[in-house]
């Protein structure tokens, strides 16, 4: 215990102790987190060209771990699950997206409207939210992220010889969405679909909205080369790894043959959870509830848009539970090959986890993961018109046009919604410092990113647009808590940020 007399003496001395001591911890967590130059193809093994490589002998016995002295269990919830299934898939066949629920912006907060809304969200994991900004400001901030692109020709892009995806960060049109009042307003609404217990809630605010710097996309009609295939982000090898999602337990029910009683929607486990143990290029360490983009285009279903999977809950407890089984007979007609008794569980498990490369995201093919008839079940989002947000949980099956069959740019501004967790803070003090100094944030490809870029944004261009909330959603303001119950946890929050 320091003596009186020598706190005295460094009293004076604290505010600029207490900076370099912000200033090292920034500086050492970044080097630590610095991640290899890479575009957004890095994550995807899929685009690599490279050849699958089997996973390490030690998932042989994760899986064993996983089932062992429950298998009449899993396979009984196995055999419910593909029932299940068949009846879901009818129902997406015959709607469409049209099963995707939508909400104006203006009536998040009307009981009588968000209600029905807040039954098909959660059932299906995605949603439309209309209107959130203005459509005349989300198109005037594509024309200002075009010309900061024009202004700044050394900007990276994937694919290179025809840009869709650009590695952009810190651009003005991505610093205003990010703050914009509506945004906030709007994350704050979708994270109030999720709940923790009582043991939880002291390391969580679902109040106070967290911002992700993340990408955009400006997908030129035509284009083919950003073609994303059905995937879940988050990681891959990680669900399965008992120091990955198992550290919160998260899929423990559906490991456990009982995947009706798993709850996409409780926050507690994912508190804990190490999405992203491998370090992957663009792999995602934060805890977002959902992924999300706002649109900065008129799109439509084939015209480069999102494609998602409203099989949710089922999906993901398929895609868990695939690597344990296995066909009886390979080379038979479809509906004898997906039948219930065509599969059976592995006396013996191997690596192979369908899909899972380390350090990339979860992808998933009709081969792969047949049950989910992905040609079937992929759904292109509603039509989007400029200012509109589509938001999909953490879980849910996504991937992307092939090709841009439309006529004028499908463009996006990906802003997820991420909660404040002690982690989460810990990722915003690291992503701070990255915007001060203009390089991209510590899930994403490294290098000089926009350090060098002509028009970057800075904090008071963030306090225009968002004020104190804005400011504190990017970890530049300490934060105020909303709800009493919240205030001791904020308070350690803002000492994680210092």
């Amino acid at each position: 215990m320091l003596s009186s007399h020598f706190r005295l003496q460094i009293n004076s001395r604290i505010p600029r102790i207490l900076n370099q001591r912000r200033t090292l911890a920034a500086a050492t967590a970044t080097i630590r987190s610095q991640r290899a130059e890479g575009d957004i193809s890095s994550v995807f093994a899929s685009l690599s060209g490279a050849a699958p490589q089997p996973l390490p002998e030690r998932f042989a016995d994760i899986k064993t771990s996983l089932v062992q002295g429950r298998e009449k269990e899993i396979t009984a919830s196995w055999q419910g699950l593909l029932s299940a299934l068949r009846s879901e898939i009818d129902q997406i066949s015959k709607y469409g997206s049209s099963i995707i629920p939508e909400i104006e912006f203006s009536e998040i907060n009307n009981f009588s409207r968000n209600q029905p809304f807040s039954h098909s969200l959660k059932k299906r994991g995605v949603a439309v939210i209309r209107g959130v900004v203005p459509p005349f400001e989300a198109l005037s901030w594509k024309q200002e992220i075009r010309d900061y692109i024009r202004a700044n020709p050394q900007t990276k892009a994937f694919p290179k010889d025809n840009p869709a995806v650009y590695e952009l960060y810190w651009s003005p049109g991505q610093i205003k969405a990010r703050a914009h009042p509506n945004v906030l307003e709007t994350q704050k609404f979708l994270m109030s679909f999720w709940h923790t217990d009582s043991d939880h809630s002291a390391n969580i605010s679902m109040s106070l909205p967290v911002s992700y710097a993340d990408r955009l996309r400006i997908r030129m009609p035509g284009d083919a080369g950003f073609a994303l295939g059905p995937h879940i982000d988050g990681g891959s090898a990680e669900r399965w790894e008992p120091n990955g999602y198992g550290l919160g337990h998260v899929y423990d029910s559906v490991f456990e043959g009982r995947w009706q009683d798993y709850d996409p929607w409780d926050a507690n486990g994912r508190i804990l959870a190490k999405s992203d143990l491998y370090n992957g290029a663009g792999a995602c360490s934060m805890f977002r509830m959902f992924q999300g983009w706002l649109s900065m285009s008129n799109t439509g279903a084939g015209e480069g848009t999102l494609l998602v999977n409203p099989l949710f809950n089922l999906a993901t407890a398929y895609y868990l539970l695939r690597p344990f089984f296995s066909p009886k007979m390979e080379h038979v007609e479809k509906s004898g090959f997906l039948d219930t008794k065509n599969w059976e569980l592995d006396p013996v498990q191997n690596t192979v986890l369908q899909g899972a490369t380390l350090g990339c995201t979860q992808e998933l093919t009709a081969a792969l993961h047949p049950h989910l008839e992905l040609g079937k079940t992929m759904v292109s989002v509603p039509d989007v018109r400029p200012g509109d947000y589509v938001a999909w949980h953490c879980d849910t099956v996504h991937a992307v046009d092939r090709i841009h069959g439309g006529q004028g740019d499908s463009s996006v501004l990906y802003i997820p919604v991420c909660p404040l967790t002690k982690a989460n803070a810990r990722y915003l003090g690291i992503q701070r410092d990255a915007f001060e100094r203009g390089t991209p944030g510590p899930d994403f490809p490294g290098g000089v990113g926009e350090s060098q870029h002509a028009g970057r944004m800075k904090r008071e261009d963030i306090e225009k647009v968002g004020g104190k909330e804005g400011l504190r959603a990017m970890g530049l303001e300490s934060w105020e808590p909303l709800l009493e119950r919240e205030r001791e946890f904020v308070n350690v929050a803002n000492e994680i940020l210092g």
